[in-house]
């Protein structure tokens, strides 16, 4: 057995009752936490004793929805200003050149950059398998990053050819999409608390795979017991790609084809009315939010006040790195925080007219990073630092210029608001992935080079 004792920090718990103590810290065993609090009532030694003076300590963030590959596509000259299917249309050709070597070398680099922002548990969503790659490709390499993974067997069968939006090059068989995801469940997924690798099914989009994927794809997740995730109303153009084919909107088109539940979330959700909401909040469907990727690529703004307020679990997610062009997990909070006061602003906010219309906190948007995140996923191993729970979290050093005056008054919102950084360091189930600002499991100046050799080769 091991154990690790944190001391000297300024604790944010996220748990139910919100609890911050000023002077505190926790005790780890095995990479679980079995004690939170003051430093006078923890344990005065340990295997690894961390003295975190002048730090806060967050839970660990949960990341909703990524797409490591972009990583190695971002700031493409000709995609930089396009809306999705524009954006998408010109890197489908691209994308296609990808091989299992670039798949490996875009984990590790996505899953850098997501540790250095406080990032614990990531979900990816790899939906495109050219030139022999496998979901294997990213479950070995993110092993050695150190990360959570939920890695989402994605797929895309509807090609130009059936009506759908990507080229025929990029869209595999039904049943051979099928038979891929079951294999991988059988032999990756774990089900049980601490579980560092799980599986999720995850057909693209509507406008990309057809209703029988749909289908037998939620058929199969639950004979399995592992969840289901796609993209949703992100557009108004997937709007009107539903009515015309499927005769749904696209929330309706999810019920039709029987994707709505606990164990599914959507990404973006954007173009949802107040009786979709109360659909995903009466199956307990989550939603991860994707701030900047929304701005980048002139989406909209989602309804994440509506969705709270009706009792829907909402997480954050960067989304891929070609349509936000960073992994900062930390910014995110930072972002949904600021785009939910801009929509505030644009409906008409006025604290005069109505007292009881308040603007989103920078606990709150933390409460997306952490809690929100982890409910999305399904998840009640992490997400809080409380006993029982996995020993994820991320410190940050407040005695900082970034931070001057900002942490005096309030340290917990001072790295919300106060241009975020990355964080001084991420511990896993009680190890550190990132120390001191670097990164203990890789080398990453090596992997930053094979990073830029593979995306020049891609754009060639």
């Amino acid at each position: 057995m091991t154990t690790m004792l944190i001391k000297n920090a300024y604790v944010v718990t996220m748990d139910d009752h919100q609890t911050e103590i000023p002077n505190g810290g926790l005790f780890i065993r095995d990479g679980f936490i079995e004690k939170v609090g003051p430093n006078s009532e923890l344990p005065l030694t340990a295997d690894e004793v961390v003295d975190l003076t002048d730090h806060v300590i967050f839970p660990g963030l949960v990341n909703t929805h990524h797409h490591f590959y972009q990583t190695l596509t971002r700031v493409v000259p000709a995609a930089q200003n396009a809306n999705l299917f524009n954006w998408l249309k010109t890197l489908y050709p691209i994308w296609a050149k990808l091989t299992p070597d670039d798949i490996y070398i875009s984990t590790q680099t996505a899953l850098a950059e997501l540790a250095m922002s406080g990032c614990t548990t990531a979900s990816d969503h790899l939906y495109l398998f050219p030139n022999g790659s496998k979901l294997d490709d990213e479950i070995l390499a993110g092993r050695e990053i150190g990360v959570r993974l939920h890695a989402s067997r994605g797929s895309m069968s509807l090609g130009e050819s059936k009506g759908g939006l990507p080229p025929d090059s990029v869209t595999d068989n039904e049943d051979d999409i099928l038979k891929d995801s079951e294999r991988l469940i059988q032999k990756y997924h774990d089900p049980n608390p601490g579980a560092m690798t799980k599986i999720v099914l995850a057909p693209c989009s509507p406008f990309s795979v057809t209703t029988s994927l749909m289908k037998d794809s939620a058929a199969m997740a639950r004979k399995y017991h592992v969840h289901l995730h796609t993209h949703l109303a992100e557009t108004e153009d997937e709007e009107q790609f539903c009515l015309d084919r499927f005769g749904y909107r696209p929330a309706g088109y999810m019920e039709s084809v029987d994707w709505v539940g606990s164990d599914v979330w959507f990404a973006h959700s954007i173009y949802i009315n107040q009786k979709e909401i109360d659909l995903f909040a009466r199956h307990k469907c989550g939603v991860a939010h994707c701030p900047t990727s929304n701005m980048r690529l002139a989406s909209g703004i989602a309804p994440i006040k509506e969705y709270l307020k009706a009792g829907v679990n909402v997480g954050l997610g960067v989304d891929g790195s070609a349509s936000n062009d960073g992994s900062h997990l930390l910014g995110e909070v930072r972002q949904a925080l600021y785009l939910s006061r801009l929509k505030e602003g644009i409906t008409g906010y006025s604290l005069s007219n109505d007292p009881e219309r308040k603007l989103m906190t920078a606990r709150e948007a933390l409460w997306l990073g952490t809690r929100g995140g982890a409910a999305v996923l399904g998840r009640t191993d992490i997400g809080s630092l409380e006993k029982g729970k996995c020993a994820d979290l991320f410190a940050v050093n407040l005695n900082t210029i970034d931070l001057a005056g900002g942490a005096v008054h309030d340290p917990v919102s001072a790295v919300v608001f106060c241009q975020p950084k990355n964080v001084d360091h991420t511990i896993v189930g009680g190890k550190f992935i990132i120390k001191n600002k670097q990164l203990e499991t890789l080398d990453l100046g090596k992997l930053t080079q094979k990073h830029n050799i593979a995306a020049r080769r891609l754009l060639a």
